[in-house]
């Protein structure tokens, strides 16, 4: 017979349970609070599954930034699934929150009492980091969304789309420390946003015009275009984002790594080393927590007509 405190652990772990998790995922310890307050919390917040396989693989990007901070000492990352935390204490004394998921109207905390703690938290310096699609705001959040990132797309003037891009020039700033050139081979990327005063371009890089979907984009055919920057909040709060880091596989890339991770560190206010943060990677982690994304189905083949009975 289970005792009443065994039962009790077996429901929790139910209740906990997330329905869209893999049982690979399901082995990663989700929102674990850290045990040494002295330790940098990092939450790092994964969107739902999205997409298909080897897109928007946000869960399995989170789980591996997490072994990427883990490298770094005096750091406790912390995963969060399906874009919100079961238990919203996991973020009460964060250094910094990464958001890794959709954006626009599936942006994971547009529902009001979710924006409010979100305000809470920015309000307190907290560091903030969005990757991909996340920075993509409805237009009545656009205004806040930028006061607290230092920019905000928006449908008005921002583009987007998949090319190759290459980047070799970075300004001198602790993020790009030990970012070397490196090329993002037929990424997603989002562009032309509406900046705050006081971001800080970190890459740029050219575009294909044929993608420059808005008036105001066509209006700068030629020009580079910003897809990572850092900010410096009025309050002291630090942000940084890449709108690139759709394509799973291009986590191979070193200094993709190396820019998101030094991001992560700079927003907690951790020191960046001089020659980046390590980043040690074994490629069998590409294939490993990815989101179970069935395969479409393939439409019905046409039936033959029936033959046309014998005169």
């Amino acid at each position: 017979m289970k005792t009443p405190t065994l039962l009790l652990s077996l429901l929790a772990l139910t209740l906990c349970a997330r329905a869209d998790l893999t049982e690979e995922q399901r082995r990663i310890p989700l929102e674990a609070e850290s045990p040494d307050p002295k330790l940098a919390k990092i939450v790092l917040i994964a969107g739902s599954v999205s997409n298909k396989t080897g897109q928007h693989e946000y869960f399995a990007g989170c789980a591996m930034m997490m072994d990427w901070l883990k490298q770094t000492p005096g750091v406790w990352p912390v995963l969060v699934a399906e874009g919100w935390p079961k238990n919203e204490a996991i973020l009460d004394g964060a250094k910094a929150i990464v958001v890794y998921a959709d954006g626009g109207v599936k942006l994971p905390f547009l529902e009001p009492a979710r924006w409010a703690h979100m305000k809470k938290l920015m309000d307190a310096g907290t560091g903030f980091v969005m990757l991909h699609q996340a920075v993509n705001t409805p237009e009545d959040r656009a205004e806040e969304m930028k006061s607290w990132l230092g920019a905000a797309f928006t449908k008005d003037i921002g583009c987007r789309g998949h090319w190759d891009m290459e980047f070799s020039d970075f300004p001198p700033h602790p993020i790009t420390r030990g970012v070397a050139a490196f090329a993002a081979p037929l990424d997603g990327w989002l562009y032309n946003l509406h900046f705050a005063q006081g971001a800080t371009p970190l890459l740029s890089g050219a575009v294909p015009d044929k993608s420059r979907s808005s008036a105001d984009a066509k209006d700068h055919n030629g020009r580079p275009e910003v897809i990572a920057w850092a900010y410096e909040r009025a309050n002291g709060g630090r942000s940084f984002a890449y709108t690139g880091c759709d394509l799973h596989r291009n986590w191979q890339v070193e200094s993709q790594r190396r820019l998101v991770t030094n991001g992560i560190l700079w927003t907690a206010k951790m020191e960046v080393p001089q020659a980046g943060a390590p980043v040690t990677f074994n490629p069998t982690a590409l294939t490993t927590n990815l989101d179970y994304k069935p395969a479409p189905a393939k439409p019905a083949a046409a039936k033959e007509p029936a033959a046309a009975p014998a005169q």
